[in-house]
């Protein structure tokens, strides 16, 4: 039995849920339609290049969280699960889930999109263990800040490191897939690194290095 990490957003999802969450905010009319779309197109962009300025996309994105009661989220996620997630589940990421929990395998994900997104999420994919960035919360509602160290590349490892001292875990034959070149501290030190519909720099570097390749979207 194995660790198997999988990433979430456009790898065992087809979109990036951080993202589609700001789409549902706007179609709900939550957010500022001009300056809420602007900056999340942006900040989207910025991560594909890798020059993602988290703490100021944290701001932004948190900020609906703090701004809005816990039963208003919770309704407004329920929906969002139904509008974007299901749609965007993919088949061969369950076919690949299956496969490691019938090994017996640890699956957990790991994911730079924070917890309120991603719980319902990784429970709906049947998925136990999550490493998400973690929404301040104070006397039941959301500050808008961030707790602890941001599961973000570098911050990934940190997270997974401390995790699993907390599991009395190792990563002796772990795995790990992802689409995002934003993940490479963490491919880099795992077993069976594995590149899943990756962006062009991932896949460079996973053609160089002679790492596995393999969609899940066909």
């Amino acid at each position: 039995m194995s660790l198997a990490i999988f990433d979430l957003d456009n790898t065992l999802l087809s979109i990036d849920s951080d993202h589609a969450w700001g789409e549902f905010l706007l179609e709900q009319g939550a957010v500022d339609p001009v300056a809420y779309r602007e900056a999340n197109e942006r900040f989207m962009a910025d991560y594909n290049a890798g020059t993602l300025d988290m703490a100021a996309f944290l701001e932004m994105a948190l900020k609906p969280l703090a701004d809005n009661t816990p039963e208003q989220l919770a309704a407004w996620h329920q929906q969002f699960m139904v509008s974007k997630i299901e749609p965007s589940i993919l088949p061969k990421a369950e076919e690949l889930l299956a496969r490691h929990r019938t090994k017996g395998d640890t699956l957990l994900i790991i994911t730079a999109t924070n917890r309120f997104i991603t719980a319902p999420i990784a429970e709906r994919l049947g998925v136990d263990h999550l490493i998400a960035v973690n929404p301040e919360v104070e006397q039941g509602r959301y500050t808008g800040r961030v707790s602890g160290t941001l599961s973000y590349r570098e911050g990934k490892v940190t997270r997974l490191e401390q995790w699993l001292k907390d599991q009395d875990l190792s990563m002796e034959g772990a795995w790990f897939y992802s689409d995002s070149h934003n993940d490479l501290p963490l491919l880099e030190i795992v077993e069976h690194p594995v590149a899943v519909d990756p962006d062009d720099t991932l896949r460079n570097v996973a053609e160089e290095r002679q790492w596995r390749i393999m969609t899940l979207r066909d």
